[in-house]
């Protein structure tokens, strides 16, 4: 029988929304920084945590593995945005059955903080800036469900982390790839947006 933790998930899941927050912040999410992960608090999702608490890897994870099914997981999926699973839907194309919609920008910016963090979480004093690129690359052939285009702006996002560290990639996603081609923040995600690289 598994044992439970609840401070130490408590502590692992606060430290990663704090970090979040922080970086969130940083590149002018504000909203988004202090509303991230909130339903990891939530009975569904932290008592799950609680009881498959490793601390080196997701809990929903081991609830996988124990169940077959992550009940945790889809119900946090469903709530936040920057997870690109949340956009699944219908595919009208009349070839697939289901497909990715493309995600506004300011949750692909809000996804890489989410990978940032998650990677400075689990791997403590062995992170590096190359981390959150490595954990996309090893299952980058199997996300078809993701939209190409979320799939190339993520990917291109965490290639300038992995080349030119935090500070220059955090400035980017602030000034370039979160504004439109006059220097303004886009409000509205179906907004056309000129591609700056």
């Amino acid at each position: 029988m598994r044992s439970w933790h609840p401070w130490l998930h408590f502590r692992t899941i606060t430290r990663h929304k704090l970090l979040v927050m922080k970086y969130c912040f940083r590149i002018g999410l504000y909203k988004q920084g202090l509303l991230h992960d909130l339903s990891k608090y939530s009975p569904t999702e932290f008592l799950v945590g609680c009881k498959y608490y490793q601390g080196t890897r997701s809990p929903n994870n081991a609830e996988r593995e124990a169940t077959g099914v992550s009940m945790s997981w889809l119900h946090h999926k469903g709530r936040n945005r920057h997870h690109f699973e949340h956009w699944v839907d219908y595919s009208l194309d009349g070839e697939h059955v289901i497909m990715g919609a493309r995600m506004p920008r300011k949750y692909v910016a809000e996804m890489v903080m989410d990978r940032i963090s998650a990677s400075r979480n689990y791997l403590g004093e062995e992170y590096t800036y190359h981390e959150p690129l490595q954990y996309f690359l090893k299952s980058k052939e199997k996300l078809w469900f993701i939209h190409p285009q979320t799939k190339k702006e993520l990917e291109g996002l965490l290639r300038i982390l992995d080349k030119y560290g935090e500070d220059k990639t955090l400035w980017y996603i602030r000034n370039v790839y979160l504004c439109d081609n006059r220097g303004k923040k886009v409000k509205s995600p179906g907004k056309k947006l000129r591609n700056h690289r």
